[in-house]
């Protein structure tokens, strides 16, 4: 789907779990700025709107990695009013595949990120871990699928939660050998790989 390095401002490329094993899938966010009344006052609210046959659960996903999104920013750089003025759109390509579960909550939050921040995410780098409220990276089930997918994918750096070092380091060697593994117990961990 994206093949040019760094991939476009707002795009991250997520692992998922399937009933046919791993999956590599991207996560798209879109700006759409508000338009102002004749007053000049902005309309609108910030809003996220979802797209691509998601499950409930990774629904609920959208909304706590747009929290995160929004005050990952405020620390990063405290002067952006970019979701005060954007509406955004995230979308999970593959529409008629039906995606659900936690574990995109890093890559919802760091597409979200790149998009406010004008930032893109290299191309062979692809992440998996729910998030919490406060940035707490949580574990996620289907490691060796996962790695599997990202081989498959081309990719060369993988951002994984930290909790699941151990399932990473029961995959045999071949699967690991020449992937850049990072573990992250916190949402700037993952900043850190993802923009350095």
């Amino acid at each position: 789907l994206y093949d040019k390095d760094p991939l476009p401002n707002g795009i991250v490329m997520g692992l998922a779990w399937t009933s046919m094993g791993g999956s590599a899938l991207y996560i798209e966010t879109q700006a759409i700025r508000r338009g102002t009344d004749p007053e000049g006052k902005q309309r609108g609210g910030g809003m996220l709107k979802v797209t691509g046959q998601l499950g409930s659960v990774m629904k609920e996903s959208t909304e706590i990695a747009y929290t995160v999104s929004r005050a990952q920013l405020a620390d990063i750089d405290p002067s952006s009013s970019f979701f005060d003025e954007n509406d955004i759109h995230m979308h999970v390509p593959e529409g008629a595949t039906p995606k659900d579960g936690p574990s995109a909550g890093v890559t919802m939050t760091t597409a979200m990120l790149s998009l406010a921040l004008g930032k893109p995410i290299r191309n062979d780098l692809a992440m998996t871990g729910e998030i919490s409220l406060t940035g707490k990276v949580l574990p996620i089930g289907g490691i060796k699928e996962k790695v599997m997918a990202a081989r498959r994918a081309g990719i060369k750096c993988i951002i994984l939660p930290d909790q699941n070092k151990r399932d990473f380091d029961e995959i045999p060697e071949y699967l690991k050998e020449g992937l850049d593994a990072h573990f992250a117990s916190d949402y700037p961990t993952v900043y850190d790989v993802s923009f350095s």
